[in-house]
């Protein structure tokens, strides 16, 4: 009879949840399937297309179907990167509330973790135990799925359909980003268990306080993680994701496009930019992503530790 790797209550609770860890993992592998099908369905679609003579820009009527199929193929594809990042930026939401509610809360709720506690295990190593195998699925499955989408993302065609590296999902999906969301969740789901003890709210409470978390980073400290540059002028470089723009008076006095608006564009200053006003933007070149990725990462895993640490807190307070 073969020895189970996992012992002792890892081993209990990865047998308790497997049919969800199966399905989420059923998921995953649909999802990078689906994706690597997509992908060479446009790569071939592309290689084809090039050998036809036809141009997606002048296009003339002995062409039309070709070019629809073509441009059709594109789409189709561009559309499971989309899917991709969406399955990606839900992931932490996901696996949060299931933390919070079948893993802890129904736990605390129904008492079972009492006989747990009285069968030599320490509340902390109980704790360990059940947060193990989410975590073990979310580091494993979460890097498989964003190396795949960069693979399909960069040897994929492009420049049709793109997903561009600022979008809130290409951004989550071509680093580290997801994986550090994901424990943060489980961290999150844990604290909540804990402190709500009830499965339904827990897990509400978990995908609340995650996807709260996670637009507050993307919509109001994500842009200013590094130093923003700024040009002024109409020259942008490729790929450039544009934060704020507006014109410099000649008094240096800088004028959003929003105040100009809200003044009278007619009758505002910025209309008059003859009279030594300029342009400006500012902008994160495409250089900026690993910068941006790596300090929304760091941060996002020092909130995990953090909030870990209070789960353990309110886990030994309650035990004493």
């Amino acid at each position: 009879m073969s020895t189970p790797i996992l012992r002792g209550p890892a081993w209990v609770a990865v047998r308790q949840h497997r049919r969800v860890l199966w399905a989420g993992t059923a998921l995953l592998v649909l999802t990078a399937v689906t994706l690597l099908y997509q992908r060479y369905s446009a790569t071939s679609a592309t290689s084809d297309f090039a050998g036809t003579g036809c141009s997606v820009q002048v296009t003339t009527a002995a062409c039309g179907d070709t070019v629809r199929g073509f441009l059709d193929a594109q789409y189709a594809f561009h559309q499971w990167l989309s899917y991709t990042g969406q399955v990606l930026f839900a992931l932490p939401v996901v696996v949060g509330a299931f933390v919070a509610g079948p893993v802890i809360g129904r736990e605390l709720e129904s008492g079972t973790y009492k006989l747990a506690w009285t069968q030599s295990v320490s509340p902390a190593r109980w704790l360990l135990a059940k947060l193990a195998a989410p975590v073990v699925w979310t580091v494993v499955g979460g890097t498989a799925l964003v190396i795949l989408y960069r693979w399909s993302r960069f040897q994929g065609p492009g420049g049709v359909y793109s997903v561009y590296w600022y979008d809130r999902l290409g951004f989550s999906g071509l680093g580290p980003l997801p994986v550090a969301y994901g424990l943060l969740g489980i961290a999150l789901g844990a604290l909540t268990g804990l402190l709500v003890r009830r499965t339904l709210l827990a897990m509400s409470a978990t995908a609340l306080a995650v996807g709260g978390g996670m637009l507050a980073m993307i919509t109001w400290v994500r842009p200013y993680l590094w130093p923003m540059e700024t040009v002024t002028g109409n020259r942008l470089p490729d790929l450039a994701w544009v934060l704020q723009d507006g014109v410099i008076l000649a008094s240096g006095e800088r004028m959003t496009r929003e105040e100009c608006f809200a003044t009278g564009w007619s009758s505002s200053p910025c209309l008059n930019l003859h009279e030594g006003g300029r342009r400006f933007t500012d902008f994160h070149p495409a250089s900026h992503f690993w910068p941006l990725q790596l300090m929304e990462t760091g941060i996002v895993l020092v909130l995990a530790a953090a909030v870990v640490f209070a789960a353990f807190r309110v886990l030994r307070r309650s035990h004493a």
